[in-house]
């Protein structure tokens, strides 16, 4: 486990992390193809256990063709299957997104619930989903935790959670909130291509003098 920054310092830790990275990255965003907040939402829960770009190659034709709920109430569960079949765990993904197309078209006239009770309401959208979509659609101060933004925010002794649930608590309470929702963004990209799981590229690490595992490392 990564050494913990001390209490006292962990706020300023934090915030000479994310002056950083907004330097570094001042137009970071989602790499999700999206063009309407339903086709965030979508791709967001296809991306589970799975790439983005995985999920874009086989969503972006069909977005372009204009993807709505009833595109997909049409094709029924299985018609929409045999559209996304080789992203991870297509069976119950398809299942899932025609079950929440349902509900927004019966429930929401179309358009996505805009509440993070109504979006965790949804089938397959869990508390990092619709911390997603609070955050991107909404601009809401939110920051989902996913894997990347759990390893770096452990990595540089932000937080010593066992689950993102916690992460995200912690965090939340370490970032100001004129951070958010960008800092989702930072995180997930800085974990994405440099502090990656297996072999994260330190030496080329914009963070790596701030980084306590860098320091312990050595």
């Amino acid at each position: 486990m990564p050494p913990l920054v001390a209490k006292k310092k962990r706020s300023a830790h934090t915030r000479a992390i994310l002056d950083r990275l907004q330097e570094a990255m001042p137009d970071a965003r989602c790499e999700l193809t999206y063009q309407t907040p339903y086709q965030l939402l979508v791709s967001v829960v296809l991306s589970a256990q799975t790439t983005d770009k995985m999920v874009n190659r086989v969503m972006e034709p069909l977005y372009e063709q204009g993807f709505t709920p009833d595109t997909v109430l049409k094709l029924g569960a299985e018609g929409f299957l045999e559209k996304i079949r080789s992203i991870g765990l297509a069976p119950t993904k398809a299942k899932n997104v025609y079950k929440l197309s349902q509900i927004i078209q019966d429930r929401y006239q179309g358009e996505i619930p805009r509440t993070r009770e109504q979006l965790e309401d949804l089938p397959g959208v869990g508390r990092k989903t619709a911390n997603v979509i609070l955050g991107e659609i909404f601009r809401e101060p939110t920051l989902a935790v996913d894997t990347h933004v759990f390893r770096v925010g452990q990595r540089l002794g932000l937080h010593d959670e066992k689950t993102p649930e916690k992460a995200e608590l912690e965090l939340l309470q370490l970032i100001d909130r004129s951070y958010l929702p960008a800092a989702h963004h930072w995180l997930i990209l800085h974990g994405r291509y440099t502090c990656k799981a297996i072999k994260p590229l330190c030496d080329q690490c914009l963070l790596s003098d701030l980084c306590p595992s860098v320091k312990k490392a050595h």
